[in-house]
């Protein structure tokens, strides 16, 4: 067995390098999670000129593989229980990689979409079954911090695919450029992803099976194995594991949709904290600054080259940021950093709604004027840093741990699956609105911010350093959040 980085005895198991790598190797889920979202940064005006297209079918092609994503996160739970979690990781990495081989070499404008849909697919069975999964192995005092590495994979996802397009345009001299193989450079960007998403494939056949799923399917010994290899409990931590496991489990398998159910507005209010908590997420906007921030840099004068390297500062400041986040989760709490970065995106903003707001046009090339290019570029990274540091990680680890066991596996799918269609409705919708004015984009994110922040002060329960099998506390027997649980100091420290 491997060295214990912490070798305090603990009921819930402790905390080894070979649970870390096991936690490392399911959150590249997030990675390629980042990487396909990003990848198309890099492509957009290049796949524009190929097959010369208008604002709105432009925005749908960038957002096609969110409808996907959707349609996967809503069903990857089903899969999992099913085939296992391992094999799930499996079946998405197999779904990205014909994504990306298909997605390079399109000959029009519908099949590109609908690659990128299949793509999308198995961006939502990734995204879903890494914190899952995570959740489902990790000891409840550092949860957080080991679900937050899905998001710390998802952001170097999405910086190393900007800097793959970067140097793919560089060396073609243009992403409308042939560079290898008869091939324009903007379709290598696509087929790149396959190296990230075989090797997710590869790594994912040798982690070991959920002791969850384990149990669930009977397989006790064998869960009991995994408890033992990857959590170092003793004989009788696993029977009493196994047993809470157990019970759990024997309410999950009654699960049905109408579970969800309840109260006045049609899903219970946890359900709703969920599925809100999703939008806001997307609604402040920060995908945008992901799928289009190489074209919007260069809608406001800056050169291609210059907004491919504004691309990767960007990718580089959001890794930064998760970074922070991973070391203050399970310390500060969840609710705390969400109030942060909030009120800190809300400011950010509206500061680039106002910069925006002095573009200029001259000679038919929009531009900023000096000053004003500097305060969006700074409002910019410092809405990615609120971002990152707060609601980036936080939302996954929320959604993976939230919800009473009861309803966990369904009302996760449906919160995902949320979460995506809200992506998709911003990104299909900033094209038309970047055309009206970047100022009318940045405004509308800055007010969905402040909502959110009064969302997360009046309607989120804190969930920091609580066990799984405890989570039904946080719901009243109505399936309200209870307001015990609003507060990080009242929640148990394990």
């Amino acid at each position: 067995m491997s060295k214990s980085v912490s070798t305090v005895p603990d009921e819930d198991g402790q905390v080894s390098r070979r649970l870390v790598a096991i936690a490392a190797g399911a959150a590249l889920g997030g990675f390629l999670f980042g990487f396909d979202s990003a990848i198309i940064n890099g492509t957009v005006d290049a796949v524009r000129q190929e097959f010369a297209l208008a604002p709105t079918l432009l925005g749908f092609v960038v957002s096609c593989a969110l409808l996907g994503a959707g349609l996967g996160s809503w069903s990857a739970g089903i899969c999992a229980d099913r085939i296992g979690r391992v094999r799930t990781m499996v079946v998405a990495s197999v779904l990205l990689t014909v994504s990306a081989i298909g997605s390079g070499l399109v000959v029009g404008v519908w099949d590109l979409i609908a690659w990128r849909f299949l793509g999308g697919v198995g961006i939502g069975f990734a995204s879903v079954i890494a914190p899952a999964y995570i959740a489902e192995i990790s000891p409840a005092r550092i949860r957080g911090r080991l679900g937050s590495m899905q998001l710390l994979a998802l952001v170097t996802g999405i910086f190393l695919a900007i800097l793959t397009s970067a140097l793919l345009a560089d060396l073609a001299g243009g992403a409308a450029q042939t560079l290898w193989l008869g091939l324009d450079a903007w379709r290598w960007m696509f087929i790149a992803e396959t190296v990230p998403a075989i090797i997710y494939g590869i790594l994912a056949v040798r982690l070991p099976e959920s002791p969850r799923y384990l149990v669930n399917k009977d397989r006790i010994d064998e869960a009991g194995e995994v408890l033992r290899n990857v959590l170092a409990l003793v004989d009788g931590a696993v029977d009493r594991k196994i047993r809470e496991i157990r019970q759990t489990v024997n309410t999950e398998r009654k699960q049905r949709f109408s579970d969800l159910l309840g109260g006045k507005y049609f899903f219970l209010p946890l359900v709703w904290v969920g599925i809100l908590l999703s939008v806001f997420q997307q609604f402040v906007g920060i995908n945008v600054i992901f799928y289009y921030s190489t074209t919007l840099w260069q809608s406001v004068g800056f050169q291609e080259s210059d907004s491919f390297t504004i691309s990767v500062i960007t990718a580089v400041t959001n890794i930064v940021a998760t970074l922070i986040a991973i070391s203050l989760i399970d310390k500060v709490g969840r609710r705390p950093l969400l109030l942060f970065g909030a009120a800190t995106m809300t400011v950010s903003l509206f500061l680039m709604a106002v910069a925006f707001a002095q573009s200029t046009e001259v000679d038919n090339v929009m531009t900023l004027p000096s000053g004003w290019g500097a305060v969006a570029l700074i409002a910019a990274n410092v809405f990615v840093v609120g971002f990152g540091a707060s609601w980036g990680p936080v939302v996954w680890v929320l959604l993976g741990e939230m919800f009473p066991n009861r309803i966990r596996a369904l009302a996760l799918g449906l919160s995902a699956a949320a979460q995506w269609v809200a992506n998709f409705a911003v990104s299909t919708t900033f094209p038309p609105l970047a055309a009206l004015g970047l100022e009318y984009a940045y405004g509308l994110y800055g007010v969905f911010s402040l909502l959110a922040l009064v969302f997360v002060w009046k309607m989120l329960p804190e969930t920091k350093g609580r066990q799984l099998e405890s989570m039904d506390e946080l719901a009243t027997e109505d399936g309200r959040p209870n307001p015990k649980f609003h507060d990080s100091a009242t929640a148990p420290a394990n």
